[in-house]
């Protein structure tokens, strides 16, 4: 922290003082990083008086040389109340992961059960949905037939458009179609179809709507250029996180803590990181899906049985805020 290229931290406008806390993130904070991996900061910083009660505005300042994101003190804690997991974490590291903490970052920390609910079984499973979806169309790629494989792009198209509705203007429900049926195209069995009945549309919407489905069609075809052994480590990095997801979910809905650090499960965290779960025909054995099975199970009883309320304590968080944010106001920073 102390090189050159961490210098922004002291000298941009929106960090030096205004910096409550940084800390380790990514495979470092979870315990399972390898020889190769990048050390990853997140951090949180005030907004200023001028953020608060004039006319600037600020959210998050990102180094991508560096790896590093620290979010504005008003943005964490919206992401915060929704109990986003890449933000939860950065509330319950190892006391020696934190790089920084100053006594405003100490008060944040002693509060993070105010931002603890049943939003955390939405938020954690929405993220593991994510993970296991990508673990699927990979595996989709690799070992499925043309038809099947046109199907899983079929899919994931249709995922893609439904946010056309509400992006882009005067988009009407059946101005675009899509469809699988026999291949017009040599070497195909199947094919995906569209069917497009569009009049007086804005072009730069119709190419941002384009882009979309191409960028996901495109997505799947690289599978004939990607390197086998690179990609799986990412799929075998994608299951890991994906188990870990379920395991802080549960942390916080069994006991209302967040534990980023995985000591007990590291060794099946990084079993599962270093392929041991992972067939040689790249797919998984059945012994990950009946692990993945009941986490799932174990995450949906936690979620019935949680004494979390059902939504944070929003008076107690803006109190909170409030706190803050006057020692700013009154320059007391």
């Amino acid at each position: 922290m102390q090189t050159a290229e961490y210098s922004f931290i002291k000298t941009n406008e929106h960090l030096g003082k205004y910096v409550i806390l940084l800390g380790l993130a990514g495979s470092y904070s979870y315990g399972t990083d390898v020889a190769a991996s990048d050390t990853d900061i997140r951090g949180i910083t005030l907004n200023r008086k001028s953020d608060l009660i004039g006319l600037t505005r600020f959210e998050q300042y990102v180094d991508d040389h560096t790896d590093t994101v620290i979010y504005a003190f008003n943005k964490i804690v919206t992401l915060l109340l929704n109990c986003n997991p890449n933000t939860i974490e950065l509330l319950g590291l190892k006391p020696e992961h934190y790089l920084y903490l100053n006594d405003t970052g100490r008060m944040l920390l002693d509060n993070r059960k105010l931002f603890l609910s049943k939003r955390a079984v939405s938020s954690f499973g929405g993220y593991a949905d994510a993970q296991l979806r990508r673990l699927q169309n990979a595996l989709a790629r690799d070992t499925f037939p043309q038809s099947e494989k046109e199907r899983h792009i079929f899919n994931s198209v249709k995922n893609a458009m439904r946010g056309f509705n509400t992006t882009y203007k005067n988009f009407e429900n059946g101005s675009l179609e899509i469809y699988i049926d026999k291949a017009v195209n040599p070497g195909l069995e199947t094919e995906i179809f569209i069917d497009a009945d569009m009049a007086h549309y804005p072009l730069r919407d119709y190419c941002a709507m384009w882009n979309t489905m191409a960028n996901v069609v495109r997505d799947y075809e690289k599978i004939g250029k990607r390197n086998r052994k690179k990609d799986d480590l990412h799929l075998n990095k994608h299951a890991m996180h994906l188990i870990r997801l379920f395991m802080m979910a549960l942390d916080i809905l069994e006991k209302g803590e967040i534990c980023t650090y995985r000591e007990k499960e590291h060794d099946l965290l990084m079993d599962i990181r270093l392929g041991k779960f992972q067939k040689k025909d790249g797919t998984f054995c059945e012994d990950f899906y009946d692990l993945l099975s009941d986490f799932e199970k174990k995450l949906h009883y936690a979620a019935e049985n949680t004494e979390l309320p059902e939504e944070p304590d929003r008076e107690k968080v803006q109190d909170l805020v409030m706190t803050v944010n006057e020692r700013v106001v009154r320059d007391e920073i």
